[in-house]
């Protein structure tokens, strides 16, 4: 998905942290197109926090009525330095990108597109979708893998049961015994959890990781501190298990997590790089059409329109140099 927001703000990411057991991030607004805009609700990034471990983008939809907002319908758009994670609890969305890949995101099913030193991408919401739910996430890579080539998983993962009232779909990383077998250039969680109601877990994690439990749906807790739904909180390292309550209805959660990001990025629009002369180069390449990203081939948009006129163009650089520093403390 592409960071649409016409001002996008600048964002830096990297080592740094918050003593509080539990930090809770709030979501912002923000719509993805025209006049009948999707709106998805953003926890990462902001200025509270940038990263969680190498987890840098996190955008949460839905459940959103495609007949009355046209539903997703992202034009071709460029990524550098960074992996998407589209992870669908309902509907259906087309994907196409210059590596040459058509696939369908489809919910419980893992569609993972490596950027490396540049990819373009769209994505679309198929005709028959009427209802659309999920998160897209974004993974910053690290400095030897962010100049790398294109690449493209999918997985679909089995559910494991947690406990009494509880399973998991671990899309990325090991929990409670399931490992998935995509490979990522750092460590990382990602995994979907229901709960029933009046459902309690204990998970073993690793204690090296941050982690960040969102919540789609629920009267959830964290280690005692409750969650709104499309609260994001986050947990520092240190903590060899994770303590999740839910109350009378039932949740949907999704827990990620990693090593604490050991590298300062920027991050803007939908480039991650280290520099602001960095970031210039990237927007300045994809406006001028360079073989960086490539070619999306096959994109129709709503509106019939398809063709090397259908690329999204990149915002207005801000006034300000772009600086890289750490999450504040």
């Amino acid at each position: 998905m592409s960071n649409t927001e016409i001002a996008p703000p600048e964002v830096h990411g990297g080592p740094g942290g918050t003593t509080s057991a539990v930090e809770v991030l709030t979501p912002r607004a923000v719509p993805l197109g025209g006049p009948r805009a999707m709106t998805v609700r953003r926890t990462l990034p902001q200025r509270q926090r940038s990263l969680i471990g190498a987890w840098c983008f996190v955008d949460h939809y839905g459940p959103d009525d495609t007949s009355a907002t046209g539903g997703m319908d992202v034009p071709p758009h460029p990524h550098t330095g960074l992996a998407t994670v589209s992870w669908l609890f309902t509907g259906e969305v087309e994907h196409r990108d210059s590596h040459g890949v058509h696939a369908r995101v489809r919910p419980g099913e893992l569609n993972l597109m490596t950027a490396g030193r540049g990819i373009a991408h769209s994505e679309v919401s198929t005709p028959g979708t009427s209802v659309l739910h999920g998160v897209q996430l974004w993974v910053a890579l690290p400095d030897e893998a962010r100049d790398g080539p294109r690449d493209f998983a999918h997985h679909a993962p089995e559910p494991v049961t947690l406990d009494d009232g509880a399973t998991a779909r671990v899309f990325l990383g090991s929990l409670a015994g399931s490992t998935s077998p995509v490979v990522t250039a750092t460590p990382l969680l990602g995994a979907e959890l229901l709960l029933e109601p009046g459902t309690r877990v204990v998970l073993a994690v690793d204690a090296t990781f941050e982690h960040g439990l969102l919540v789609d749906r629920g009267q959830v807790s964290l280690q005692g501190q409750p969650l709104e739904p499309g609260e994001l909180g986050s947990v520092r390292p240190g903590q060899t298990t994770l303590e999740i309550a839910n109350g009378a209805g039932p949740a949907r959660l999704v827990l990620l997590g990693g090593p604490p990001f050991g590298e300062q990025i920027v991050m803007w629009w939908n480039f991650v790089g280290r520099s602001h002369d960095e970031i210039v180069a990237f927007r300045a390449a994809w406006e001028a059409g360079s073989e960086r990203f490539g070619g999306v081939e096959g994109y129709v948009g709503r509106d019939g329109r398809t063709g090397a006129d259908t690329r999204l163009p990149a915002p207005t650089l801000p006034q300000a140099t772009l600086r890289p520093r750490g999450n504040p403390e």
